[in-house]
């Protein structure tokens, strides 16, 4: 039976993503020691590398790499932590709807908050034992997931069906979420502004913090979105031209003045 411990193990995805995120910061700060050597002032170390002057400051001053400190304080969802334990033992794996429950008790905090708690703490960093079949591919990234559930249904290759069908088995609330995105983009490109109510009905009842979030976002001006997904008319035109007018911008940005960004709007219009 799992119980909460003061030390506990991350997750393998946990630990895999800090120590990526310390190689980036090692790389940054080999370059910040080298451009240092070849004479140049803080301020412009800071431009090359993309940080700001006082981490170039404070890592010329302490001569070697910085790590990281672990996190020492209490997490706001310790207090928690009990009865989450509890109702994991009693069955309750659906980390939303745990959520959800903690949020009546009184918490503030995010949902990753109570997510990233949980799988720091579970065996392997996985909610259930999955089956081998229905684990997720292992090259799918977020970004990748993403792209797959707004695709056309008709696009996806026949890889990516495979890919798809093995992440919407992973648990019922990806399979809801797929369905509820698709029905939207089917909104958008169907122009049926009509349906709008019925799927920000079909949000509410789901357990799915980050589309409740959207859908309260749409609610507050939702006859300007009915009437987005409705219409033929767009301002596409119009976003194309200011994109156009800031690209020519930032090509001559502390190169040129306004007489010659004048001549290029006009030459490029």
């Amino acid at each position: 039976m799992w119980q909460p411990k003061r030390a506990v193990k991350i997750s393998p995805a946990l630990e895999r993503l800090q120590q990526s995120r310390r190689e980036e910061r090692l790389a940054r700060y080999a370059q910040v020691i080298a451009l240092h050597k070849l004479g140049l002032s803080q301020a412009a170390i800071a431009r090359q590398v993309g940080i700001g002057t006082s981490t170039v400051q404070s890592w010329l001053a302490a001569g070697k790499f910085p790590e990281r400190k672990p996190r020492e304080q209490a997490s706001h969802v310790d207090r928690y932590l009990p009865y989450m334990v509890q109702r994991w033992n009693d069955g309750c794996h659906n980390i939303a709807g745990l959520f959800q429950e903690l949020v009546e008790q009184g918490y503030q905090r995010s949902y990753e908050s109570v997510r990233n708690a949980l799988v720091c703490r579970l065996p392997n960093g996985r909610k259930n034992a999955l089956h081998a079949s229905l684990k997720a591919p292992a090259l799918v990234s977020a970004r990748q997931a993403a792209f797959l559930f707004f695709r056309r249904p008709d696009k996806v290759h026949v890889e990516e069906q495979e890919m798809l069908a093995k992440l919407r088995q992973l648990h019922s609330e990806v399979d809801l979420a797929y369905d509820l995105v698709q029905q939207f983009t089917q909104m958008m490109r169907n122009r049926t502004g009509e349906c709008l109510d019925a799927w920000l009905e079909q949000v509410a009842s789901s357990n799915l913090p980050e589309l409740q979030s959207f859908a309260a976002g749409v609610e507050k001006d939702k006859e300007a979105v009915r009437t987005g997904l409705a219409w033929w008319i767009n301002n596409g035109v119009v976003e194309g031209h200011v994109i156009k007018l800031k690209l020519i911008k930032r090509q001559g940005y502390g190169r040129a003045g306004f007489p010659l960004l004048r001549k290029r709007v006009l030459h490029a219009l």
